[in-house]
């Protein structure tokens, strides 16, 4: 990357990071679109990478408040769901790949506006899960299916609970992109150049996360990511139709 690229996706990354570390997800809902915008190749191995340090941060601090009792179903049905977005990601162009994304993030805004809730059970967990992997394997935003069902959680242990998720799945997702050939030593080293961004939003969101204002940063994350998706649908479509 150039100089200007990294620090704009340094950005990215750290904004990202700072509203999971804070809120419990949403590093891949505002980056992904961003960075796609940036850099395609970001998207989603980079991402996933982040998503995984910021996780294994989280969890670290929020680990006394983990119950990992079923997720063991939404990690299998992240199985199935992450080959199927593999699967998509070999056989779709760029631009199409950018409507999916943006559709991802438009469904993610949507889903996290309803205020319902959906009983924790195998099944529920393990569909999930499986949407979790779809989403996750192809535009790295695999948080909303999961946090969706478990919005009734106190935060500390709906933190600590999808923090423990995405640990497991990023694994999974990064595994299975390696085995269809959609994972290179290129990525992982701009992994590790956008990683001082996660440790950063990390040491802020500690000394923050007991005075800000989690509804309003939840807000501002829904309207960032609106814009960002429509900038990128807006994008993909002028480069099919051109």
């Amino acid at each position: 990357m150039d100089p200007v690229t990294w620090l704009l996706a340094l950005l990215i990354i750290f904004s990202g990071a700072l509203i999971q570390s804070l809120i419990g997800f949403g590093l891949a809902v505002v980056a992904s679109p961003l960075l796609y915008l940036l850099e395609p190749r970001l998207v989603p191995a980079p991402v996933i990478v982040m998503g995984f340090s910021i996780a294994l941060l989280t969890l670290v601090r929020e680990r006394g408040q983990l119950e990992f009792k079923g997720l063991q179903y939404a990690l299998l049905g992240r199985v199935p769901g992450g080959l199927l977005g593999a699967t998509l990601l070999l056989l779709a162009p760029q631009d199409v790949l950018g409507l999916a994304i943006a559709a991802i993030v438009a469904i993610a805004v949507l889903l996290s506006l309803k205020r319902f809730e959906l009983p924790v059970n195998r099944l529920t967990l393990f569909a999930a899960g499986t949407l979790s992997g779809v989403f996750g394997t192809i535009a790295a935003i695999g948080g909303p299916p999961m946090a969706l069902l478990l919005a009734g959680k106190d935060p500390g242990k709906f933190r600590a609970a999808l923090s423990a998720f995405f640990i497991f799945s990023s694994l999974i997702a990064l595994v299975i992109l390696a085995l269809a050939g959609l994972l290179s030593t290129e990525h992982l080293w701009w992994s590790l150049q956008l990683l001082p961004g996660v440790i950063l939003a990390y040491l802020l969101a500690g000394k923050m996360i007991h005075r800000v204002d989690k509804n309003k940063t939840r807000i501002m994350t829904l309207v960032l990511c609106s814009l960002s998706a429509l900038l990128l649908t807006f994008k993909s479509l002028a480069s099919l139709l051109g």
